[in-house]
């Protein structure tokens, strides 16, 4: 009867083998998720006290591997050190164990060495950045550092006004003008006062000539531009480009210049040429001769 009983006791290594297996898992994967060794989980399984270290740890490796197969810890716990007091006695200095698998930890040598390899790569590179500052604040300032604080200090050009819209070329008076686009002639001709040119949108470089500028104003859409020169000069090769209009005489295409042509001054009538003098009388032809009259009376 006795033995028939002990013969239907389950252990405590056989209920964490079933659920184990009930799970699908291998000693190989308690072990993975544990950290135990695989030679104690089967000496667990298998109730192999001898190879097991001390009852306090062998009672924590159950606990572990009952909460990896989802058995109560506390009660599997409790099982297995009533289980190991009836056959093994408590000794009183524990055995060491292993609580991982040495192949997975790091040698000691090898973390020391690797904290001192770090620690001279930090100290060299303080002493790097130190000596960097230093250089830095004992160098004086450069020709090129003097240069670009001087143009940062010289104001920056004004930008020359945005060109938009249309260039319209309107008479305050009759005016000749010619307008041309490279070899074509856009406008050439007399226009009347109020009258207006457009110059085509589509123009590449246009340009005017007029010998009255003063008599034109243009204007590039809402805007009038500068006088293109100055009055009773005859301009010519003036660009009518918005941008070149609104940034004035100045700065614009070049201007050629020429004095307007004047009326050659009146000639004077030529004197007339004074008449030759008279030729003074031949005395010795119409003079009487005395000489005969003298010979009679003598």
């Amino acid at each position: 009867m006795d033995e028939t009983e002990a013969d239907d006791v389950v252990t405590v290594g056989q209920r964490l083998r079933e659920a184990r297996e009930a799970k699908g898992l291998s000693i190989e994967d308690i072990a993975a998720s544990t950290r135990i060794p695989t030679r104690h989980l089967t000496s667990l399984e298998n109730s192999e006290w001898d190879k097991l270290p001390a009852a306090t740890y062998s009672v924590g490796f159950a606990k572990n591997y009952a909460g990896a197969v989802g058995l109560d810890r506390n009660e599997i716990g409790e099982s297995l050190r009533t289980e190991m007091g009836g056959t093994r006695p408590v000794t009183i200095y524990p055995e060491v164990y292993e609580a991982a698998d040495p192949a997975r930890t790091m040698p000691k040598g090898l973390v020391f060495g690797a904290l001192a390899l770090l620690a001279i790569v930090v100290l060299g590179l303080t002493w790097m950045s130190n000596r960097s500052l230093e250089s830095d604040e004992a160098a004086p300032p450069t020709e090129n550092a003097a240069a670009a604080d001087s143009n940062a200090a010289a104001p920056a050009p004004a930008p020359a006004p945005a060109a938009s819209g249309p260039v319209v070329l309107t008479a305050n008076e009759a005016v000749w003008i010619s307008v041309k686009d490279g070899g074509a002639i856009l406008k050439q001709g007399e226009l009347a006062p109020g009258q207006s040119f457009e110059v085509p949108a589509n123009a590449v470089a246009p340009v005017l000539t007029t010998g009255k500028p003063e008599a034109l104003r243009i204007s590039v859409g809402t805007a009038d531009a500068p006088a293109i020169g100055p009055a009773g000069q005859t301009v010519s090769g003036v660009s009518l480009l918005a941008a070149d209009l609104l940034r004035g005489p100045a700065t614009a295409a070049p201007v050629a210049a020429t004095p307007a042509p004047s009326r050659p001054p009146a000639q004077r009538p030529r004197p007339a040429p004074a008449p030759p003098a008279a030729a003074a009388p031949d005395t010795s032809a119409s003079a009487p001769d005395n000489s005969a009259a003298t010979a009679t009376l003598e």
